[in-house]
């Protein structure tokens, strides 16, 4: 049993060299792990714990070392790391002493091996976990936030911590702890939307929102602002306050128009009362602000509305072609050939849009 750690250090020595008879040193090694597996039922103990940890740590020393053998011998350290979990699970370790091993594992060696904390759910227990847990959330949240639109560095020692957050988010199903290692990253807005969605379906509709509003105020009409809308409303209609869901759309559409937001507006109020005067304060806004993407927006706006073909906003739309004219003087001959080509068996259109000097 002693001798194992010498052939493990004698196997990986210059193991990337050319001259190395690496079959041979390789035979060795997969036989150290066969001999601890035979070890767990010849002679378990505190003691087999303690050489299984030795290993596992100059394997792990290894793959940090070497170029050319890495896959094989994270993969052997991860079959020696099993055979320690079950040599744990027979001994019954010191919990505190086993989480600080596990932890100082994975932050020293973040290549490999990667730790399955449900294969020490018995010898790492609740007081184990608890301080687990405790230290690496003190290590994770000193560590700075991505912020929108900045490249993120995971440099070794983030990687490490991330991995580490993620398996313990994953092992207790701990939303708090999953929300906390996503809401490290936000240099996007589809890093928003996760967070917001986690809220969501974690039934903290209100947390959610706030997340949304914030990923809107960051990603400034681009990205991921139509699924973060999405989100918005349908939270709002789950909660009975479609008045709020409007006014994300407005808030929406006022800071970068858009026609999917446009129609989302649409179909929120087009059989009520308020549709009317609300069609008409986008369609401004859009006269106004009279930049390329607001005069794009405008034309598409005037198709889908021509679309319905009824009269009320057939007349309307032709007001709406009179005011692009202005917009638009240099391209309006083409659009509009476009339009009364699209429409050519509309009598009515054609003949209003003539009687108007169009």
């Amino acid at each position: 049993m002693d001798s194992l750690p010498a052939t493990v250090a004698s196997a990986l020595v210059e193991a990337d060299s050319e001259n190395t008879d690496w079959p041979g040193r390789w035979q060795a090694l997969t036989a150290v792990s066969v001999e601890l597996q035979s070890l767990l039922v010849t002679d378990p103990g505190p003691r087999l714990v303690a050489l299984i940890e030795q290993i596992v740590t100059q394997l792990a020393d290894g793959v940090a070392t070497t170029r050319r053998h890495r896959v094989e011998l994270a993969e052997l350290a991860h079959r020696v790391l099993v055979t320690h979990a079950r040599a744990c699970a027979q001994t019954g370790p010191d919990p505190v002493r086993l989480a600080d091993w596990l932890l100082d594992l994975q932050l020293q060696h973040p290549e490999a091996p990667e730790v399955s904390l449900s294969a020490y759910a018995d010898a790492l227990d609740e007081e184990g976990l608890q301080h687990y847990r405790e230290r690496a959330v003190a290590l994770f949240e000193p560590m700075p936030v991505i912020g929108f639109g900045e490249t993120g560095r995971y440099d070794r020692a983030r990687w490490a911590l991330l991995r580490v957050m993620e398996e313990l988010a994953e092992y207790t199903e701990d939303v708090d702890l999953q929300l906390l290692v996503l809401s490290k990253d936000l240099s996007s807005g589809w890093h928003y939307l996760q967070v917001a969605t986690v809220l969501r379906d974690n039934a903290r509709s209100g947390e959610a929102l706030e997340w949304v509003e914030r990923g809107l105020r960051a990603v400034g009409g681009r990205g991921a602002a139509l699924r973060l809308i999405d989100l918005a409303v349908e939270e709002h209609l789950r909660a009975g306050t479609p008045q709020r869901a409007v006014e994300v759309c407005r808030e929406a559409f006022f800071a970068r128009p858009n026609l999917d937001i446009y129609l989302k507006i649409r179909a929120l109020v087009v059989h009520t009362d308020e549709w009317p005067p609300i069609r008409a304060e986008l369609v401004q806004h859009l006269v106004r602000d009279g930049s390329r993407l607001a005069v794009e927006v405008y034309r598409r706006i005037v198709e889908v509305e021509l679309a319905r073909r009824g009269v009320e906003e057939r007349e309307l739309v032709v007001e709406w072609l009179e005011q692009l004219r202005g917009l638009q003087p240099d391209a309006f001959a083409d659009y509009l050939d476009h339009i009364k080509s699209r429409h050519v068996a509309d009598r009515q259109l054609l003949d209003e849009l003539s009687r108007r000097g169009l």
